[in-house]
């Protein structure tokens, strides 16, 4: 795998002809700005913005402003909307002071993460003793796939349930369950994107007295296998420090960081 080539290729087809992720959800193009906008439960925000500094030949502002004039209106049209939404910035993006300029226009950095892939028929691996995988077909399937993310992050589920629920309602949901006994105890999905080369990993996390036992990989074999079957040849994922050196070690390298960038 060639890190320059797959990144690349990641940009044009997740991002500048990025296609709308789920129901109620359409993607717009605005001059150099590609994003993305749907229901306040759903995921709103800037996928991709091929700017410039905004500068003239002399380093002076340019009448025509440049990326704080883009930026200023993405907050005008999604406040218009009433919604909040994130930029979402990448650590090869331009200009390369983005950040400081968003931070300026009142956004709010959360932490940078990771942006890795692996190529899918790369990803082995089996299953821990005494858990077993279960794929999510149905309502009672989403609410186990919510327990483990409440008690996982510690966050309300309330929007991930809505948003599965959405998902299959659709018949687009791919989400897994590990199960040990009757007790959920690790969840995860996997998200295609039809038309490119990617599948993306999101969600995965595991209750805290079971992390530790191999189930984060076991989820990530799993969704790599469904990946495969389905015909995509990498899988991406935004990693955290904390599964980072999972994924490294599963094969997983890293093309550039990314940084949600959250306007109310």
């Amino acid at each position: 795998m060639n890190p320059d080539e797959v990144l690349a290729t990641f940009d044009r087809q997740l991002r500048r002809e990025a296609r709308p992720d789920g129901p109620e959800v359409r993607v717009e193009r605005a001059g150099d700005v590609v994003r993305q906008v749907g229901p306040a439960h759903g995921w709103n925000g800037v996928l991709w913005s091929g700017l410039d500094d905004g500068l003239d030949d002399d380093g002076a502002d340019a009448a025509d402003g440049g990326a704080d004039a883009a930026i200023a209106d993405q907050v005008r049209h999604f406040g218009a909307l009433g919604l909040a939404f994130e930029w979402k910035l990448y650590g090869h993006d331009r200009p390369a002071d983005l950040g400081h300029r968003l931070l300026a226009a009142g956004f709010t950095a959360e932490p940078a993460e990771t942006l890795m892939v692996a190529e899918a028929a790369a990803i082995t691996g089996g299953c821990p003793e005494g858990v077993r995988l279960v794929p999510v077909t149905d309502r009672e399937g989403v609410e186990l796939v919510t327990r483990v993310h409440e008690s996982a992050f510690g966050d309300p589920g309330d929007r991930l349930r809505h948003h599965l629920l959405g998902r299959l309602a659709a018949g687009t949901l791919n989400a897994v369950v590990a199960m040990a006994g009757d007790v959920p105890v690790s969840s995860a999905r996997l998200d295609v994107h039809p038309g490119t080369r990617f599948a993306s990993l999101w969600g995965g996390g595991t209750v805290r007295e079971w992390r530790g036992r191999g189930i984060y990989r076991a989820l990530v074999a799993y969704r790599a296998r469904q990946a495969v079957a389905l015909g995509y040849d990498y899988l991406q994922v935004d990693a955290s420090s904390e599964s980072r050196p999972i994924l490294a070690r599963l094969g997983f390298a890293a093309l550039t960081t990314t940084t949600p960038y959250v306007h109310p």
